[in-house]
This record gives C-alpha cells, structure tokens and sequence, in this order.
C-alpha cells in the first residue's frame, strides 16, 4: 500500500467519525448524561462502526494480511482473527468498538453518552494506527 492510499484512507475514515460525531452533536443533542434521540444515536453508531471496519481493512493491509472481500463481507469473527494474529491490543479496542458501536448504539439505541463516547474512543484508537507519518494524531472534539 502506497503513502498516498494510506492518507487517502486515512482522510475518508476520519470523515466517517467527524460525521459521527456531529450526527451526535446536532442531531442527537445531549441532555445532561443522555442523548435526546435514539434514531440519530443509531445512525452516528453505525456510521463510526462503518469507518471503523474501513480502518481495519487498511490497517490489515498494511500488516500483510489484506481483507479479501470478493467472498462477500467480512464477518466480526473474520476481523477478529485476523487481528488476533497481528495485534491483540487492537483487538481490544475492535471488540469494544463492535459492542458498543454495532450492538449497544446501532441495534439497541443506547442513549447514555458516556458509554457512546467509550466506542468512539475505541474506533479512534484503531484509526490512529493507520494514521500516515506526519499527521497528527485524531482526537474526538464534544
């Protein structure tokens, strides 16, 4: 994978979060401890999960072991694996992100932000290992 397809990569799985995240901001409106809106909730989860799984094509790739799709979609136990092999640290923050982004917030609809903010904080700790040098790392702004 060449520089330019990493920071290209890069770029797009960090707009996927900024729109989570101002999904969450404008859309959902905090109250206190709670988001007001399960609907906005679901859709910024689902849209940061999304942006997750695309950085962890990338990250994989850049390991060595490139995601396959043309056998159809990835499942969460392909993922995990995967990364069982190159990266179990990582394979913490995918499995936290997958529960609470995929399971708690987009098929559930969980309104509490803190445990909202804990798969964000997990998606973003798997985007920064594709970060390409010199580039700051991404950090969640609420």
């Amino acid at each position: 994978m060449s520089i330019q397809e990493r920071e290209n990569s890069y770029r797009k799985v960090v707009r996927y979060i900024d729109n989570a995240a101002d999904i969450l901001r404008t859309k959902a409106r905090k109250k206190e401890k709670y988001y007001e809106d399960e609907k906005y909730v679901r859709m910024a989860c689902s849209t940061a999960y999304n942006g997750t799984l695309l950085a962890l094509d990338t990250y994989l790739a850049l390991k060595g072991k490139p995601v396959d799709k043309r056998k159809g979609r990835l499942s969460v136990d392909d993922y995990s694996k995967q990364l069982a092999k190159v990266n179990s640290k990582l394979l913490n923050a995918f499995n936290t992100a997958y529960n609470v982004l995929h399971l708690y917030g987009y098929y559930d609809g969980e309104k509490k932000a803190d445990i909202i903010r804990s798969g964000f904080d997990s998606a973003i700790e798997i985007i920064n290992q594709i970060k390409p040098p010199g580039l700051g790392a991404l950090k969640l702004i609420q």
